[in-house]
């Protein structure tokens, strides 16, 4: 199964990312810099994330599956530095 997945932080930001081998303990390419960031070495002692299934297709291509992913982190705005951890596509306010 592909899955276009939303990932939501404990500050609430979130990460929108694509697995294509419907892998459920994948938690997606998020960078791990930006994330470890904002959080203080206490708060990463007890950390959970969520991770819910926006969109499947068991028959997708990767060109449909690569747009749909694009598709949501516009939608949810993922890729604004305030709101989510996506780098791609670059925001434009």
């Amino acid at each position: 199964m592909k899955v276009v997945y939303k990932i939501t932080y404990p500050n609430g930001k979130i990460y929108i990312g694509q697995d294509v081998t419907g892998t459920l303990t994948y938690f997606g390419s998020a960078k791990a810099q930006l994330i470890a960031d904002d959080f203080t070495p206490e708060e990463q002692m007890d950390f959970t994330i969520r991770k819910q299934i926006l969109w499947q297709s068991p028959s997708a291509t990767a060109q449909e599956v690569n747009a749909k992913e694009i598709e949501m982190i516009l939608e949810y705005r993922s890729n604004n530095p305030a709101i989510g951890y996506n780098i791609k596509p670059k925001y434009r306010p």
